[in-house]
C-alpha cells in the first residue's frame, strides 16, 4: 500500500505530465484506485492544496538553507553572489517537481496559499534589492522584475529539461548565467 506522501508524488508527476488529468486517470496512474485517491485526498481542490503548500514548504526552506536573509543584509556582494548562485541552484533542482504548483493558476484562489506565496515574493525581492545595492543584479530594473524574470528562468528550465533541449548538468550554469548576463554575450 502506497503512503499519502508516494501518492502525493506520484500525483504530482502525473499533473507535471498533464496538468488536466482528472481524479480518475490519476488514481489509474498511480495504480490505486478512485477510492483510495480519495482517501488520501477528498477532492481535487484538496490536492491541489497539498501540492501548492508543499512546494510553499520547499520554497521557504531554500530560502532558509540558502540565508538568503543574512546574504541580503550583510550587503557583501561576494556572499550575495554565492548566495544567488545556491539559491538558483536550489529553484533549478526542483524546478521540475514543482512545475505543477508554479504555473497552476488554481491554487491562487487559496487565500493562505496566495498569502504565504506573497510573502516569500517579498522575501526574494528584498534579496534582489539587495543585490542590486551591492552591485551583483542591474540596478536599473525594478527588483520585482527581477523576481517574475526568476520565476520565468524556473519554467524554461523545466521545459527545456522536460523537451530535452538542455543536459541536466548544464542547467545551473546556463539560468545563473541568463540572469547576471542576460544574452548580449556581455559577461562579468
Amino acid at each position: 500500500m502506497l503512503t499519502r506522501a508516494q501518492v502525493l508524488d506520484a500525483a504530482l508527476r502525473r499533473l507535471n505530465s498533464d496538468p488536466t488529468t482528472s481524479m480518475a486517470d490519476l488514481a489509474a496512474a498511480i495504480g490505486i484506485g478512485r477510492a483510495t485517491l480519495n482517501r488520501h485526498f477528498a477532492s481535487r481542490d484538496a490536492l491541489l492544496r497539498e501540492i501548492g503548500e508543499r512546494a510553499l514548504d520547499h520554497w521557504d526552506r531554500s530560502q532558509q538553507e540558502t540565508g538568503m536573509v543574512a546574504a541580503g543584509e550583510s550587503g557583501d556582494p561576494a556572499r550575495i553572489r554565492a548566495c544567488l548562485s545556491d539559491l538558483i541552484t536550489w529553484f533549478v533542482d526542483n524546478a521540475d517537481q514543482f512545475a505543477y504548483a508554479l504555473a497552476n493558476n488554481r491554487m491562487e484562489a487559496m487565500p493562505e496559499l496566495v498569502e504565504r506565496t506573497d510573502r516569500l515574493i517579498d522575501q526574494e525581492v528584498a534579496f534582489y534589492a539587495a543585490a542590486q545595492r551591492a552591485g551583483v543584479l542591474r540596478s536599473d530594473l525594478p527588483a520585482r522584475w527581477i523576481e517574475h524574470t526568476v520565476y520565468g528562468l524556473m519554467i524554461a528550465a523545466r521545459e527545456a529539461l522536460r523537451r530535452g533541449d538542455v543536459a541536466r548538468r548544464d542547467l545551473d550554469a546556463l539560468v545563473l548565467s541568463t540572469l547576471l548576463d542576460g544574452t548580449t554575450g556581455d559577461s562579468r
